[in-house]
């Protein structure tokens, strides 16, 4: 929980013309990271229950490979919301200690629009453009 209670307004969004990482703005962007993380847990929780609830015995080759396949699809899936919640989970320590919304490279803001469409986001456009850019050419030197 932040510091203080922090009780946003109904439809509150962030703005550019508050202050950067207000109390409301942490608030919303925590309980944004919250539903996040509970929608996955329970989508998560819906693939453990599908596979389980699954016949094991299916009938011939074909349907078999079709139905491992299904599951194999729905194992990384889960896999990856796996590694999501871990990097909403590491941005919710960040809204507490008060760090979120900067860029850990540079220490300059995120920016709203930014954190609105990525709210796990940990560096600001260009250092992610520099850090993609340095994926590219180790990638291509290989």
């Amino acid at each position: 929980m932040t510091k203080k209670e922090v009780k946003l307004p109904k439809n509150y969004r962030p703005s550019e013309k508050e202050e950067y990482m207000n109390p409301k703005q942490l608030e919303y962007f925590r309980q944004k990271l919250l539903n996040w993380r509970q929608e996955l847990i329970e989508e998560s929780q819906e693939t453990i229950n599908n596979l389980r609830g699954e016949v094991r015995d299916v009938g011939d080759e074909a349907e078999r490979a079709s139905h491992e396949t299904e599951n194999s699809l729905e194992l990384r899936t889960r896999d990856r919301y796996r590694k999501l919640l871990g990097k909403i989970d590491q941005a919710l320590s960040r809204v507490e200690d008060g760090s979120y919304g900067y860029c850990e490279e540079t220490g300059e803001e995120i920016g709203l629009a930014r954190l609105e469409a990525r709210p796990i986001a940990t560096l600001c456009l260009d250092a992610q453009e520099r850090w993609e850019l340095k994926q590219k050419q180790m990638k291509d030197s290989r």
